[in-house]
This record gives C-alpha cells, structure tokens and sequence, in this order.
C-alpha cells in the first residue's frame, strides 16, 4: 500500500507518522521551507517526550506516472484547487480530500476527474516548533477521522481505507453526506474562531463573559438554521441546539480553557486566521442564500 501525504503541515504530518508506523510506505510531498526542513532533518515528531523520526520518503515533485493507492491532501482551503489542478493528470485514482470546506465537490471533481475525489475531514491538531511535529488525534467522542462517498454509498475504497484508517488506530466514521457534515462541522467551528478574533487576549478568551455569551448565542442560532434547512449532522449536534444558552456558555468556558481547547482550537485559530476567516464568509454566505 502506497500513501502520498500532500501537505507536510500539522495534519499532514501526523497522518504520515500514523500511518508509517504501522508500516505503510509513506510519502510526504512538501514545498518551501517545510520541504527544507524535512530534507534537512527528516519528519521529527515528539512520542512522549521523546523525538522520534518517522519512516518517510520526502518529495518536492510528483510526476504524473508516480502511482500511489491513496493521495491525502491536507492543504489549507485556500490552496485546495492548486493542489488539485497539480494532481489532475497523475495516475493515483484515490485523492482524498482532508479539507476544510463548504463546496458541493462539483468543482473539485472537475478538476480532478470523476470518480477520483472522496471527501474526509481530520480529527487531529497540534503544532510543529523547530521542526519537531507535536500533535494529537482529536478524541473519538469529540471529532474522529470523517469520511464518505459523494453519492453516499459504501464502497470497495471505503472499505479500504476503513482499514487503513482501523491498522494505524485512527478513530473514524463513515457518513452518509459529506458536504451536510461538513457545513454542520462550520457552524461549531467558525463561531469558535470568531472567539478568539473578537477578544483582547485570545489565550485568555474564556475570562470573557460577554465573547462566550456570544458565542453560546451563535451556536445555537447556527443549529436552528443548520436544523431547520434539513443540513444538521451529526444528530448529537442537536443536543446542543437545545441546550439552554446559560449552560451551554458555562460549557464553552471550561472547553477554551482546557487543553484539548489550547491544542485543538486556539493553536489552529491563531496559526490560520485567514483560512478560518475565509470560511466564516462563505459559511454565512452559503446559509443566507439558501433563505
């Protein structure tokens, strides 16, 4: 089994260190100084307060011949056509979407050709500091590894990566309608951001009664209109539609301030202000003009 890793950021890497360890032959496509650093020293990643380096090729080419089972793109939104148009004409039949966003696939799959594109999202954070990858895996109960067909039936290749995703102890989940989940997966996430952009001290942002109020406000009004238009998924979202605002701030205050906030929420906010912002317009762009 062939992987290419396309995107050597945090997901990236840690899907690659994943699926490496279990021993599949793992490729890690990367550019700038990212591809310097991985050449220079290798994928280093922190197990237990150890540095480790992972069993992977680093390559700054892809060839159209080059054949891999399975292509992981794990650009932020903003790139996501580039890389596609740079994979259109390789071989590889199974690019896998690792991205966030708010397309129907229609565009993509032009791009990329019919048949190729099956779309999932991470459950994963972290950061990389002096080349040294120190990342997670989100809880299971929280977020795991998303992914399903576009036409939302089960597949050969669905199985396939199930078990791909099953040998390297990844947690995951197969859903019948990626683009529903993934709208519902930015009706949580960008008033989570918006957060942290809208305060003083974002490290902090759990001290503001006012920022949480808000955000507990534009949460729940997210999943009523999520709800309303038949798009809310998964259901335990709607626990949180109706749970009353009061809770739901408290709740929201001991999320921001714990750990899993500070590596799974503030580190991703702060690393990627314009890709969360980005997606803040067009989610609320895409929910106005479906009135």
């Amino acid at each position: 089994m062939r992987i290419l890793i396309y995107g050597a950021g945090v997901i990236g890497s840690l899907y690659a260190v994943l699926f490496s360890k279990v021993g599949y032959e793992v490729s890690v496509y990367a550019r700038g100084r990212r591809l310097q650093e991985l050449k220079t020293k290798g994928l280093l990643y922190l197990d237990r307060d150890c540095i480790k380096k992972a069993e992977a090729d680093v390559i700054e080419r892809l060839a159209n011949e080059d054949y891999y089972d399975f292509i992981f793109l794990t650009v932020r939104t903003e790139h996501a056509d580039e890389a596609l148009f740079e994979l259109q004409k390789n071989i590889s039949p199974n690019v896998v979407t690792m991205i966030n966003t708010i397309t129907d696939y229609s565009q993509w799959e032009e791009i990329i050709g019919y048949g190729r594109l099956l779309p999932a999202f991470p459950g994963a954070g972290g950061n990389i500091a002096d080349g040294v990858l120190d990342a997670a895996l989100t809880p299971s109960l929280i977020q795991p590894t998303t992914f399903g067909e576009i036409d939302g039936q089960r597949s050969e290749r669905t199985a396939v990566l199930a078990q791909i995703f099953k040998r390297s102890r990844i947690p995951y989940q197969i859903v019948p309608n990626m683009h529903r989940w993934q709208i519902s997966h930015l009706g949580l996430v960008v008033p989570l951001a918006d957060a942290y952009y809208r305060s003083n001290d974002p490290a902090n942002v759990y001290k503001d009664k006012i920022v949480m109020s808000q955000t507990a406000y534009e949460l729940k009004l997210n999943f009523r209109e999520l709800s309303k238009r038949g798009i809310l998924s998964p259901p335990k979202l709607q626990l949180l539609r109706f749970c009353p605002q009061i809770l739901l701030r408290i709740g929201l205050t001991m999320v921001f301030r714990s750990h899993f906030g500070d590596v799974f929420m503030y580190r991703h906010a702060m690393k990627s202000p314009e890709e969360m912002k980005r997606l803040h317009r067009d989610f609320y762009d895409f929910m106005e003009a479906q009135e």
